[in-house]
């Protein structure tokens, strides 16, 4: 396994800029993931990592091989397709086995390898089945079964799992992430679904217009966003944003929102001009005796928790809360918010300010 290090690169279609300047480093034997919305730059970047495009400029290091300009097939590298792409002529056996075939290596070393991935991946009883008889998870484990018997540096995954449904997704991100674990590979994941990132990933490259947002730990990236879109992207429900003009000094610990004074963690710098106060809904509390008031809208039962919307003077507002904790549409409630856990942003250029809380994010 290799790590892989995307120095400044950038990919420029025609007039269109894909990807600008991106750099990052995925370490040996990381599960990396690419996380973002349609569009953002993500895909493209896995594309340019597989040699599949070549950037406009920046280096891509494989090893510690600067591999930018050379093809694919010179660059040790096993890339796993959402849409399967076996072929259907050939039962599992023989998809699997097809590009150790295509390099020449002798059958009893073919045989040898094809079973130890089918083992690995627990489809030895299918591997003399035709493939177009089987279902989607089966497939998807008959394709990372080809990239396996490769051995190779890395691979890349291009939202393998988006073709399945809801709960087999899930079954089947569990095993990828336990397959990865069992063999120490190093795997760069494309995917849009937050959810997936977050539970498979040992770091996060966020992108949006083909720009990095935010990269780091699942828990680093929740708890202290750099932006107000990872804010929002990241979350379900997403971060509540209140918005207000104020100026704060250097080593504030409050802001102060419709005449109520709400807690945040000491700001580095002072900032004036209008701002973004975010909270997740969990770090929201109901509570009569808090001053900063909000009119209940609507609840949404969960099982073990609610999620109320709140409307507010700053803006509306989402809790989660206990689900036998009472909340009526229309009654008036105060809202107690954990000041150790927000973030304030600048409502101009959508930068986190830099806090106690999150040393290495500046404004900008």
């Amino acid at each position: 396994m290799a790590e892989i290090v995307i120095r400044n690169v950038r990919k420029e279609f025609g007039s269109f800029t894909a990807v600008q300047s991106s750099s990052f480093k995925v370490e040996d034997g990381e599960f990396f993931m690419l996380l973002g919305p349609s569009g953002c730059g993500k895909t493209t970047t896995l594309r340019m990592i597989a040699g599949l495009e070549l950037p406009t400029s920046g280096e891509i290091l494989i090893g510690g091989e600067d591999v930018a300009r050379k093809p694919a097939s010179q660059r040790d590298i096993a890339f796993v397709f959402q849409m399967f792409a076996l072929y259907p002529h050939l039962n599992v056996r023989k998809n699997i086995a097809y590009p150790l075939v295509s390099q020449g290596m002798s059958r009893a070393e073919v045989r040898r390898k094809v079973e130890e991935a089918a083992r690995i991946l627990g489809i030895e009883d299918i591997l003399d089945r035709p493939v177009g008889g089987l279902s989607g998870g089966d497939r998807q484990r008959v394709a990372l079964g080809r990239a396996i018997v490769r051995d190779p540096a890395c691979f890349l995954m291009d939202e393998p799992l988006g073709a399945l449904d809801a709960e087999f997704r899930e079954r089947m991100a569990e095993e990828l992430r336990a397959l990865h674990d069992r063999m120490g590979a190093t795997t760069i994941y494309v995917t849009h679904d937050q959810l997936e990132a977050m539970q498979m990933g040992d770091k996060i490259v966020v992108m949006n217009h083909g720009v990095i947002e935010q990269f780091g730990a699942p828990q680093d990236i929740y708890d202290k966003p750099a932006t107000l879109f990872v804010a929002e992207f990241i979350g379900s429900p997403p971060m509540n944003f209140l918005r207000f003009h104020g100026a704060l000094p250097p080593g504030a610990t409050q802001a102060t929102l419709h005449h109520v004074p709400l807690g945040l963690p000491a700001l580095r710098e002072a900032f004036e001009g209008d701002m973004v106060y975010g909270i997740r809904p969990e770090h929201v509390r109901l509570s009569d005796a808090a001053p900063y008031r909000g009119e209940v809208l609507a609840t949404e039962y969960l099982g073990t928790t609610q999620v109320v919307t709140l409307a507010t003077a700053n803006g509306e507002v989402k809790a989660r809360i206990p689900a036998d904790q009472p909340a009526r549409v229309g009654e008036s409630v105060g809202l107690d918010f954990d000041g150790r856990t927000t973030t304030v942003f600048d409502a101009r250029s959508g930068r986190a300010l830099r806090s106690a809380l999150n040393e290495g994010v500046l404004h900008g």
